[in-house]
């Protein structure tokens, strides 16, 4: 690897130090390691020096041993960052030693991480790091479902679960430019953090039926799309509360847990269009839409449809502690790990 073309690499330490997770039992196993190795960038890769990285969900699936193909403890945790490039492998052009970028990789709640060279994005002039995490996760993943997934336009009606999350909050913003009306779902203490975001109407997320108060709101006909992020007994309410025929329900999150859908269901009881997201998949296996949609993510912040907003930043020794309050619904917007 070199820092720069013919330059040997510059100092780069042996060991970092990282967030190990040691078991399938959640977040609460998860350690901080001072002897980690910093990894080297192989071809088509680069070696970032984390400045901040991002909290999500997948974090605590991964955790809980429920994400598909998720890695066996020990591992070192985190997958989104946002930091400086120090040393490139073989392959890489366009990208340089000090180049800040955001992008997604293994072990991100680390000093160092390496990433691959074509899926690093960089930072937008005048934003900070900690504002251009999101960039690479929910930014992307809210645009892909309400667009080409979601297939969202003007005078359509929206159900936005979990509207004060970072990928919820994006989704109510762009929905908004769309020219659709938005239903949002929030705990109470929430409610204002989502109406300034411009919701049209705001519903406690454990609310005792959301469905009827969908289709009260909607005067009786449901919503044309659904982002259902929220999984267990939400589940059920999304699908009843889309349009009958029309009604699409882009599931890509399962906070809640696990939900089952039967085909007697689909037939009898809810006839809407279930799709199934999973960012990830979507970059690897329609990489063509991925890029359209990272075109149009970065017409929005161009045009300041989407702008920079700061997240809550936590020490790295405090990872267990966020992933806590994420997993508890403790938390809004958009969550950060200082290495």
């Amino acid at each position: 690897m070199y820092t720069e073309k013919g330059r040997l690499p510059m100092s780069i330490p042996a060991t970092m130090r990282a967030l190990q997770q040691m078991s399938l039992q959640g977040p609460q196993d998860m350690r901080l390691i001072t002897d980690a190795p910093v990894p080297s960038p192989g071809r088509g890769e680069v070696l970032v020096r984390v400045i901040a990285a991002g909290i999500n969900f997948a974090d605590i699936s991964k955790a809980h041993g429920t994400f598909l193909d998720g890695p066996q403890p020990p591992y070192l945790a985190g997958f989104e960052a946002v930091g400086e490039i120090v040393a490139v492998g073989e392959s890489v052009t366009g990208l340089r030693p000090g180049d800040r970028v955001a992008g997604v990789g293994d072990g991100a709640f680390a000093e160092y991480m390496v990433l691959p060279a074509v899926a690093a994005m960089p930072v937008p002039p005048g934003w900070t790091d900690q504002q251009a995490l999101g960039l690479a996760v929910n930014w992307p993943t809210a645009l892909a479902a309400l667009k080409p997934l979601g297939d969202i336009s003007t005078g359509q009606t929206v159900l936005v679960h979990a509207a004060a999350g970072a990928t919820g909050q994006a989704a109510v913003r762009m929905a908004k430019h769309y020219g659709a009306t938005v239903i949002a779902t929030a705990s109470p203490d929430k409610h204002e953090t989502v109406l300034a975001l411009g919701a049209d109407h705001i519903l406690d997320s454990r609310g005792a039926d959301i469905a009827a108060e969908v289709l009260r709101l909607t005067g009786g006909i449901g919503v044309d799309l659904v982002l259902e992020s929220a999984g267990g007994s939400t589940f059920a309410a999304s699908l009843a509360a889309a349009k009958r025929v029309t009604g699409r329900v882009v599931v890509y999150g399962l906070a809640g847990g696990e939900a089952s859908l039967t085909n007697w269901e689909l037939v009898y009881k809810h006839q809407v269009h279930v799709i199934g997201f999973n960012i990830g998949v979507l970059i690897q296996a329609a990489p063509q839409i991925f890029g359209e949609v990272m075109g149009e993510l970065s017409g929005l912040v161009a045009t300041g449809v989407l702008a920079p907003t700061r997240p809550t930043a936590y020490e790295l020794a405090d990872g267990p502690k966020a992933l806590a309050e994420l997993e508890a619904r403790a938390t809004v917007g958009k969550l950060a790990l200082i290495p």
